[in-house]
């Protein structure tokens, strides 16, 4: 989703920058804002050049202070894994600078190119989209970088999970008991690991022969080396958040049907899906607000915690 705006709403020094990395004779002529993220503030620059044609760009920017603090790890990981991604046949974008730590700018930011597409949160062709993903993330786990990223972190305790109002309270327990116990052996992949609808867009304006396509996979800034039952586990507790659960129960098929390998343990399969899931339940009031903002103005923060409690108990109930 965009917002048209002039060029004066990027900040002064932050345009100074971005100009002194745009080729000559060209100028920012337009300024969108780009809706929908959590993190960052995101602009899409379209930019003028002197034969007459036009190109555009993105503009990544951390203002939030919580954000902030943590915008030098976040961008140095995102252009460290944005020049992997180069020639890798991936559809990331273009690294075109970065100042991950405002020496330029006003705040901390990334400069990139603009890819096609957009991204789709609602329920249209789920059944065509979700083997899209699946074989998409199945290809970037296959990479092998040339220098690793960082090890993934975790993101939640058994201390710090959020329990719904509600929620089925022997499952969430039990699901709890899981996190308690160390991470299972994996063997080692890069990870988008903030990969999910959000992050992917769909050229539905120029789809392939099979219809709809996948454009590109944009926001690298958490990208790590890990198991790759931690990305499709991501990827499925926010499908059961948009679509619901059984939509997040989908997702790890699809991923063995693209040829994707998950472990080969039911309680280690059962780790991963749990400590997403429960680390989801820190977070479901600002993916509501954001989702609500992006157009889906149906998923309250009410609906979010109901399909998690539905998605945890299910998972307890399939694999536990």
């Amino acid at each position: 989703m965009t917002h048209h705006d002039e060029t004066a709403a990027v900040r002064p020094l932050t345009l100074a920058w971005v100009s002194r990395h745009l080729e000559a004779g060209e100028r920012i002529v337009r300024s969108d804002a780009l809706h929908g993220g959590i993190t960052a503030e995101m602009r899409r620059l379209t930019v003028s050049a002197r034969d007459g044609g036009t190109r555009t760009l993105v503009l990544r920017t951390f203002v939030d202070p919580f954000y902030v603090e943590r915008a030098e790890d976040g961008l140095n990981r995102e252009a460290g894994a944005l020049t992997q991604l180069t020639g890798t046949g991936v559809p990331a974008p273009g690294l075109i600078a970065v100042d991950p730590t405002a020496a330029h700018c006003e705040y901390p930011s990334l400069l990139m190119t603009h890819l096609p597409g957009r991204t789709v949160l609602d329920d249209e062709q789920l059944e065509t989209r979700v083997p899209l993903l699946a074989r998409q993330l199945v290809a970037i786990h296959a990479l092998r970088p040339t220098e690793r990223p960082r090890v993934y972190e975790a993101l939640t305790t058994a201390d710090t999970v959020v329990v719904p109002k509600g929620a089925h309270r022997a499952a969430w327990a039990a699901a709890i008991d899981v996190i308690r116990r160390p991470a299972p052996p994996y063997e080692g992949r890069f990870l988008h690991r903030d990969y999910q609808p959000g992050n992917v867009l769909f050229d539905v304006e120029h789809p392939g022969p099979a219809g709809v396509r996948i454009a590109g996979v944009v926001d690298w800034a958490a990208a790590s080396w890990g198991p790759a039952d931690l990305d499709v586990a991501h990827c499925s507790t926010i499908l059961a958040l948009l679509h619901g659960p059984a939509w997040g129960l989908r997702f790890s098929e699809a991923y063995e049907e693209a040829s994707g390998v998950l472990a080969a343990a039911a309680s280690e399969r059962l780790y991963w899906q749990v400590r997403d899931g429960l680390a989801s339940s820190e977070e479901v009031q600002q993916v509501a607000q954001a989702w609500r903002k992006a157009g889906r103005t149906d998923l309250t923060t009410r609906v979010l915690e109901e399909r998690l409690d539905a998605y945890v108990t299910a998972l307890m109930a399939a694999l536990g």
